[in-house]
Formats: structure tokens, sequence, C-alpha cells
């Protein structure tokens, strides 16, 4: 008399389901990150315990070896004043976020305060949170 029973357990595990769950998550990281993009200039900026307002209209830096740049676009010192007047155009609130790094002498956020001034622009420091 034959009493084995009928079903068998397999010891196999079948890992298909989770290659697809990783390819997905593969893929999915993939679309994200190349849909992140910088469109600032890595600075080190000085550290502050306030925090600067996100309603900017230009941002003005000025990196360790003293280049100026209007938002992403690289500007001569002498040219400044003309690139900022000519993103600002005729906007009712203009406002400049100086992105100023923590080395550079205090005399180079002064001119572009200056500026800011002569052509009734606000200006504000932008920093790193501690």
């Amino acid at each position: 008399m034959n009493l084995r029973g009928r079903n068998k357990v397999t010891p196999e595990f079948n890992m298909s389901s989770m290659t697809d769950i990783v390819f997905l998550l593969l893929i999915f990281f993939m679309i994200a990150s190349t849909l992140v993009s910088s469109e600032a200039i890595d600075l080190l900026l000085p550290k502050s315990t306030s925090k600067t307002t996100q309603s900017k209209n230009v941002a003005v830096s000025v990196n360790k070896k003293l280049e100026y740049y209007v938002d992403t676009q690289k500007v001569s010192k002498r040219n400044l004043e003309a690139a900022v007047l000519r993103k600002v155009g005729k906007s009712s609130n203009p406002t400049i976020v100086l992105r100023i790094e923590e080395d550079v002498a205090m005399k180079h956020a002064v001119f572009i305060m200056d500026i800011a001034n002569r052509n009734r622009i606000k200006s504000t420091l932008a920093v790193r949170s501690k």
C-alpha cells in the first residue's frame, strides 16, 4: 500500500519578481536624477541662523577667484551693473540676492550693494544655515 502524499513542497525560490522590482526602481531613480538640474554656481556661503526668502529676481555670485556671475552667466566687473539692470528689467520690486563665498573680501559685497543702492534695488545676502 502506497501512503505518500501527493503535495510536495519544492525548496526553490523564484527571483523573477524581485528582479522586476529592482529593475523598476533602477529606472525610476535614473529618470528622477536627470530631472534634477542645478542652475547655481557652487559656492561655500558663510553660516547664519537666519533664513533668506525665496522671492528673488537676480542672483549675483562672486567666487574665490573673484569671478562675477549674474544668475549663471559670467560677467566682468565693469559690465556687472549693466548685466544686473538687464536681468532686473522693469520689475516693480527688484531684488538682488548676493551669493558671495565666505573667503572673499567684504569690499566685493559692498561694490555690488552700491550698484543695487544706486539703482534702487533691494539686496539680500545668501548664507548657509547652521
